[in-house]
């Protein structure tokens, strides 16, 4: 089963990758710095994340402690593929240049980016 956190899911499973393991009051206290989220909006989206197996809970004590059961690569990797089927029609070429062409990559990105596609080549 491939699991496809939304928007609001991918918000807060990036605080839990920057801290580690959380407590709702941790993930709702982050994400309040930039938006307007009510606490037990963020707690009923941790209890969905929790049902869908995006995140562990640790109830062993009072105040529980949610982990990622995702990586960010998972999570990177499922967007992905959702925007090159949808948005790209499957083209891996359109997403890149349209990426490269609108965001400018740095020296040592390009580099890797070049370090990459080498492994292609030979192929």
């Amino acid at each position: 089963m491939e699991i496809k956190p939304t928007e609001s899911e991918l918000e807060i499973l990036q605080v839990i990758w920057k801290k580690g393991q959380c407590t709702v009051r941790d993930v709702h206290e982050e994400l309040a710095k930039n938006k307007d989220a009510g606490y037990t909006t963020t707690l009923k989206l941790m209890q969905i994340m929790h049902d869908k197996g995006l995140v562990e809970r640790d109830t062993s004590a009072k105040t529980h402690l949610y982990k990622a059961l995702i990586t960010r690569e998972q999570a990177q990797q499922t967007a992905i593929d959702k925007i090159i089927s949808t948005v790209f029609k499957g083209s891996t070429s359109d997403l890149v240049i349209q990426a490269l062409g609108h965001h400018r990559a740095s020296k040592d990105e390009i580099d890797a980016i070049k370090d990459y596609l080498k492994q292609f080549e030979g192929k």
